[in-house]
């Protein structure tokens, strides 16, 4: 009796012991939100190496990485219109080491034009930050003698030409919906993998028109390899001076400016998101990176986390109208 008591309190106090060494080696939540990051990070690109979002990704990437004492690795996981690279963000482990360089497309417009989604993007992230706002420009190959807005219209309306974009459902493709319901022109989508990779066939006339992120094509453009016939933003671009906007080169009010944001999967420890906003925010402030955003084409963008997170439920529901309305939906 007494050897079992024995044994038995000897036991008991083993696995005390062992609990208790255990909480020592286990920091609880709020101490290992404290010491994050403590490993590299992974930021999830939905979209093709060389695009805008991918430019973006870099930039931020290599400022937070420092700001933050930990590596920030750059993912790229194309296809679906950026709904693949997001799909991985939104079922991957919430706790701060991946993240998701998302767009206008996939966090805002994909939700209502791909009805049968996998994930919810309004209830699958967090919005961190936003980064920045770009500008697309609508471009032809040299070959098309059009040299200006009109002219392209006149030309759509004799010929049937056809239009790049980066993928079904993202800004470029709904830029260019939206030129041919205002100009009440028709062109052929041809939907690619990723901003940079139409642009071969661009440029050898294979299509004719794209609605480009600027800093995708600035430097074809600046090359005279494309033909930059107007900017989608309310105001001219200070990277092409020269290039009016579409509404004042002659279809009145069409406006469309894409965004680039961080986004992290939704229930991510409650201290990382303003942990990450509050670091993005100060590096977008820095004077260099801001100038290297705005060389891209960019501008760079600050606010609230909460401001940002009411930015981008209303940019959903702007989009919804407008898929909704010209009956646009991807299976």
């Amino acid at each position: 009796m007494f050897m079992q008591k024995h044994r038995r309190a000897a036991l008991a106090a083993g696995l005390t012991m062992a609990g208790i060494l255990t909480m020592a080696a286990t920091p609880p939540a709020h101490a290992a939100d404290a010491q994050y990051p403590n490993k590299p990070i992974r930021l999830i690109v939905p979209f093709g190496p060389g695009s805008a979002t991918d430019q973006l990704a870099r930039v931020v990437a290599t400022g937070l990485s420092e700001r933050l004492g930990a590596a920030i690795v750059v993912e790229n996981k194309a296809g679906a219109g950026g709904n693949i690279g997001a799909g991985y963000v939104a079922e991957s482990a919430p706790d701060g080491y991946t993240l998701l360089m998302g767009a206008a497309s996939t966090n805002a417009i994909n939700p209502s034009l791909y009805p049968n989604l996998k994930f919810d993007a309004m209830k699958a992230f967090v919005p961190v930050a936003n980064v920045a706002s770009v500008t697309n420009v609508l471009v032809v190959s040299p070959q098309v003698k059009a040299r200006d807005v009109k002219g392209l219209i006149e030309e759509l309306k004799a010929n049937n030409y056809s239009y790049a974009s980066s993928g079904a459902g993202g800004s470029q493709h709904l830029s260019a919906e939206l030129f041919k319901s205002l100009s009440r022109t028709d062109m052929v989508h041809i939907p690619y993998k990723g901003g940079a990779e139409p642009l071969p066939d661009l440029m050898s006339n294979r299509v004719q028109v794209m609605f480009c992120n600027l800093p995708v094509c600035l430097p074809h453009i600046q090359a005279g390899k494309l033909v930059a016939l107007g900017v989608t933003s309310a105001q001219r671009s200070p990277l092409l001076p020269n290039v009016p906007t579409i509404a004042e080169a002659g279809l009145p009010g069409y406006s469309v400016e894409g965004w680039f944001a961080l986004f992290a999967p939704v229930k991510v420890p409650a201290a990382i998101v303003p942990r990450l906003h509050d670091e993005t925010e100060q590096l977008l402030a820095s004077p260099a990176v801001a100038d290297q955003i705005r060389r891209q084409g960019g501008e760079p963008k600050v606010g609230s986390q909460a401001d940002f997170a009411a930015f981008v439920q209303a940019e959903h529901d702007k989009w919804a109208k407008v898929i909704k309305d010209g009956n646009i939906r991807i299976e």
